[in-house]
């Protein structure tokens, strides 16, 4: 199981996000919350629901997922923030 906490470090308002990561291992994403998932191979989107689509400067969003792996559950090392590359910690 992870969470994922999306922080707006920028100057304004997100209006609709989408983040992307690859799971360097062979992890599947089988449930998800507050977001709507697609997994492609190792490549994952995740986006905004309907009521978390909006994130104020200083504000965050979290989600979350379950997922099984059977050889690598490595963690992701890059991630990509409505398609351009973000800092994470």
């Amino acid at each position: 199981m992870g969470t994922v906490t999306v922080v707006n470090n920028n100057l304004g308002q997100v209006i609709g996000w989408d983040l992307g990561f690859d799971f360097p291992g062979d992890t599947t994403i089988t449930n998800s919350w507050n977001t709507s998932v697609s997994q492609s191979g190792p490549s994952i989107n995740a986006g905004n629901a309907s009521f978390n689509a909006a994130v104020p400067p200083g504000g965050s969003v979290q989600w979350g997922f379950k997922a099984t792996w059977s050889r690598s559950d490595a963690n992701p090392s890059a991630f990509w923030f409505n398609g351009a590359s973000c800092a994470i910690g």
